[in-house]
């Protein structure tokens, strides 16, 4: 599996360039904070370089490197910088890649920035004049078989470049990650993910999978981790090019085909919870060990498999009976009955039990 290290550029004594009363220092470790937790949300494994204004002689950055993961070539270093010149009018984003490495992340992060709104400057490799078989840069040259990329979001001296970054850099960021994600998946999956899966891609059919429903406050994060899966998983598993989900979607989750996972929300009860899914609330408690009928918000419930069983849909805006009718291939007096319902109405938010 992928692994990062993310190396906020200069640190400590070493202020990187300045203008303006603004340290490079500074906006590189608010750049590779945000990396992290976005690389983090998405289930790959991360480190951060430092996480403080610490100095980093290049020995010590290399050292905290390669201890990372280990001198591997599945590791991608990512080292964010911002640029600086002797003239203020010059603009853009550049990605330096290393000699060993091919340039297809490297252009695919520029070209991702450039749809971000930054202005593309170059991609490329950069040679140390007494020996231009080895990388200029010591954070290409002396991390043994990694992927390190020095990322340039713009000019510091640049008030255009310094104003776009402080406001965006969190759209920069997304757009990096996301470019990232791509190409890795593509890289895996030469058949123009995700039109068709290949064959030697691990992917789960139906019948080793369960159905989950999203619920509100769900991101492909906190569902990974309630089936002890990754992101990466759940987006191959459901043909998601992106990490966007929306409330009531389902998704083929991990399953041992005899139980799927519920969490507790606000208003919930056993008895609640058990008619939701067509099972008394013993054997809800003998399946979780419950020797009470006390539960709490943001608790797992294991419950019987809905992929043979029922579905839970919470309705979202545009909703109608006839259009979740049509998604379930069911009734509406269907979905009527088992509901309760007196009426066609429905509100945003309110859930349905599909069976």
């Amino acid at each position: 599996m992928t692994k990062f290290v993310i190396d906020a550029g200069h640190g400590g004594v070493d202020s990187g360039a300045t203008s303006s009363g603004v340290n490079e220092k500074d906006i590189t470790l608010m750049i590779s904070k945000y990396m992290y937790d976005k690389l983090k949300e998405k289930g790959y494994p991360v480190v951060l370089t430092r996480t403080d204004d610490e100095t980093l002689n290049p020995t010590d950055r290399v050292n905290r490197i390669l201890s990372a993961y280990g001198n591997d070539p599945e590791v991608i270093v990512i080292s964010n910088h911002i640029n600086s010149s002797g003239t203020p009018t010059s603009t853009g984003a550049e990605v330096i890649y290393a000699l060993r490495n091919e340039s297809t992340l490297a252009q695919n992060i520029l070209d991702a920035l450039g749809n971000a709104g930054l202005t593309k400057r170059s991609v490329y490799q950069r040679r140390l004049p007494s020996n231009p078989n080895q990388d200029y840069y010591f954070i290409h040259r002396n991390t043994g078989q990694t992927e390190p990329l020095i990322i340039e979001y713009g000019f510091i001296n640049n008030p255009s470049d310094l104003s776009k970054i402080q406001r965006n850099y969190k759209r920069y960021v997304d757009a990096v990650v996301n470019a990232i994600d791509r190409t890795i998946l593509n890289s895996d999956m030469p058949n123009n993910f995700p039109t068709e899966i290949p064959e030697n891609i691990p992917i789960m059919d139906d019948s080793e999978a369960g159905i989950y429903i999203v619920k509100k406050g769900d991101s492909l994060y906190k569902i990974a981790n309630m089936y002890n899966t990754s992101v990466i998983e759940l987006k191959l598993m459901n043909n998601l090019l992106t990490d966007n989900i929306s409330i009531g979607q389902m998704l083929k989750v991990p399953s041992n085909n005899e139980t799927d996972i519920y969490t507790v929300k606000k208003g919930d009860s056993l008895y609640k919870i058990a008619n939701m899914y067509n099972v008394s609330v013993d054997e809800l408690k003998k399946l979780n060990n419950l020797t009470s009928n006390l539960i709490s918000i943001g608790q797992n419930i294991k419950i019987p498999s809905v992929i043979n069983n029922t579905i839970m849909h919470i309705v979202k805006k545009g909703d109608t009976l006839y259009k979740i009718a049509n998604i379930y291939g069911t009734t509406v007096s269907k979905i009527k009955a088992d509901n309760n319902l007196l009426s066609d109405m429905l509100s945003i938010g309110q859930e349905l039990i599909i069976m």
